[in-house]
């Protein structure tokens, strides 16, 4: 499946919440950060949304997956 490259070109400071929340969406924290997404209508959707703070490109690289943390048990988690 081809992947979208996203890159974010423009400054995170002073944007909303909603902006900064689709961000951390993508991925994206620092400038000039590249990542391979899905090409998705949602990964479109999350593209078009910030198209004055990100560019984009259609790859033929799969995107790559990143395995999640697992869960702290709670015992642990509750004895900090």
């Amino acid at each position: 499946m081809p992947g979208i490259k996203v890159k974010l070109v423009r400054s995170r400071a002073g944007r909303s919440k909603d902006h900064l929340a689709t961000l951390k969406g993508l991925g994206l924290y620092r400038l000039n950060q590249e990542r391979i997404l899905p090409d998705t209508p949602e990964t479109m959707g999350m593209c078009r949304k910030l198209q004055h703070m990100v560019v984009w490109e259609r790859v033929d690289e799969e995107p790559v997956r990143r395995p999640r943390r697992a869960a702290k048990p709670a015992e642990q988690a509750a004895s900090k």
